[in-house]
């Protein structure tokens, strides 16, 4: 063979497999623009069409088999899920995996366009081309970006709020035996909430909501205890350090038998570590374990857990979420001070008034003071708002909402909240939530007429009595953990007052005054009834 023939075939060889590969490729712009669309919903097809058939069906059935694994897990795994909704260092993961699979899904198109398109194309077809994959890339790399934020913005939510029991310390929550079902030997579970007012122009830190919910940790029904924010003598219990600094509660019996706002309930957080810091060892939230041990022993309970929301938070969280609906029965002042009370400054009106109306809706300023206004009106009016504000917040929380505005959601989260409960038991804690949610939710009436009609001096025993009897195992349910009284151990009892709070709904009926033991749903309580004061 010459020399000129073997260079003549050297020359063809080449020739041969761009022959080859040209088959595999689209005759028109507008057929591989659409191919390359194809490849963008269904990763991989691109690649076997140009060509890359080994390639192409290893991405087709990873994506499919990724598709499979995530539907099985999401309708299966729901533990799993929760976990890894509430562990930083999974979420770090989630993150990292979600932007691997971004940029994979992008490379996937990009290659697929590049063995599709014809090798000969006009400067049309060719910019034609490129401004779809470009548009499709940015369609990719956007919910990528914007679901990578909102994974880290749940991790950093979770870091801030909560921390492991090794990183953490408390004087009054119990110790984790078993994080994976810490509720094994709790049948009830009681949790402290803290509405902390520590706002701007406030002196100190005033808790004026304090409400305790008694969880049963097997159905997630759920017992409300309202307590008064003017409560004097909160007694301890006994084998706490304050009882012998408060042997008869906490109040002054050198002032008399007259109103203390110093010593009041809402006052405790602030004072009582101020007066004896260190007092209970080491924590990092004094305050907080102070008005555990004292609502414990005033109602017989052993509080495991607090939840501090801090209002300027709370403010936040409702306009994430885009305000909330709410029936205004009478004007609600917004500010005002009386001039007296722990935190208060000089006597002053209130600046405004949210006015009366049916299904008003309000940002979170106005919000915030529907569920905090008290200047000429009474506690129990105020209690009931918080109630109505926090069904109006439920209501409010639609997956549309969350979805579009978790990252504000989170933010305002960080500001909001203020816990004990360690990160080792937060999925636990979650699971329960979701039996909370769809549980029977009951309030205890603890018949203020007769056992505090003023918080001067409020009977603490009847009421421990009323919290017993409320919260015993009833025939047919299995046994619930029976309330001790942590300030003294002989027995109590006395007939109970409880009233259901159902689902709420949406309602502007009338709503009937509510009697001690009598049921009512929350729909009702909060309809819009204009013949309410306020004062009652």
């Amino acid at each position: 063979m010459s020399r000129s023939t073997r260079a003549a075939g050297r020359r063809a060889a080449p020739r041969a497999v761009r022959s080859r590969a040209r088959t595999h490729r689209a005759r028109t712009a507008s057929k591989a623009i659409g191919l390359t669309l194809l490849s963008a919903l269904v990763p991989g097809s691109g690649l076997m069409m140009g060509g890359r058939k080994k390639l192409g069906a290893f991405v087709l059935t990873l994506s499919i088999g990724l598709l499979v694994i995530a539907a099985y897990v999401g309708l299966t795994q729901r533990d799993s899920v929760l976990a890894l909704a509430v562990s930083p260092r999974q979420l770090l993961i989630a993150t990292g995996a979600v932007v691997l699979l971004g940029i994979g899904w992008i490379w996937t198109v990009v290659a697929s366009h590049k063995l599709l398109r014809p090798v000969s194309m006009t400067y049309t077809g060719r910019l034609a081309g490129s401004m779809v994959v470009g548009l499709l890339c940015f369609a990719i790399a956007v919910p990528t970006t914007v679901a990578a934020q909102t994974v880290m913005a749940q991790r950093d939510l979770v870091g801030s709020v909560f921390q492991s029991e090794g990183n953490s310390k408390s004087a009054t929550r119990p110790k984790v035996d078993n994080a994976k079902d810490p509720w094994a030997n709790t049948p009830r579970l009681n949790l402290l909430l803290l509405g902390a007012d520590d706002g701007v122009g406030r002196t100190g830190v005033r808790t004026d909501t304090v409400i305790v919910a008694s969880i049963d940790t097997k159905t997630g029904d759920t017992a409300l205890i309202s307590l008064s924010r003017n409560w004097m003598r909160m007694p301890f219990p006994k084998d706490s350090p304050l009882h012998e600094a408060y042997p008869d509660g906490f109040w002054d019996p050198k002032q008399g038998n007259v109103e203390q706002p110093e010593y009041y309930l809402d006052a405790m957080y602030e004072n009582v570590p101020k007066a004896h810091p260190g007092i209970l060892g080491q924590t990092d939230n004094e305050g907080a374990d102070v008005v555990k041990l004292a609502v414990g022993a005033a109602l017989g309970l052993k509080i495991d857990y607090y939840m501090q929301v801090n209002l300027a938070g709370f403010r936040q969280m409702i306009d994430a979420l885009g305000g909330i609906t709410v029936n205004v029965n009478y004007r609600v002042p917004i500010g005002g001070d009386y001039g007296a009370g722990p935190g208060s400054n000089s006597e002053k009106k209130p600046s405004g008034y949210i006015e009366p109306g049916p299904n008003q809706k309000l940002d979170g300023y106005h919000a915030l003071w529907f569920a905090r206004g008290r200047y000429g009106l009474s506690d129990p009016s105020r209690q009931e708002r918080q109630r109505c504000t926090i069904h109006a917040l439920v209501n409010s929380a639609n997956p549309q909402t969350l979805v579009t505005s978790y990252q504000q959601i989170a933010n305002a989260g960080k500001e909001l909240l203020r816990t004990d409960i360690p990160l080792d038991i937060l999925p636990a804690f979650t699971q329960l939530g979701l039996k909370v949610k769809g549980a029977k939710v009951s309030n205890i009436d603890l018949d203020k007429s007769k056992n505090f009609p003023s918080g001067k001096n409020p009977n603490y025993e009847a009421m421990r009595e009323i919290v017993q009897k409320a919260l015993a195992p009833k025939p047919g349910k299995a046994p619930s953990k029976k309330p001790t009284d942590p300030s003294t151990n002989s027995p109590t009892k006395s007939p109970t007052s409880s009233t259901t709070t159902k689902r709420p709904n949406t309602s502007t009926s009338p709503k009937s005054t509510p009697t001690p033991g009598e049921e009512q749903n929350l729909a009702d309580a909060c309809a819009y009834n204009p013949k309410q004061t306020g004062n009652n």
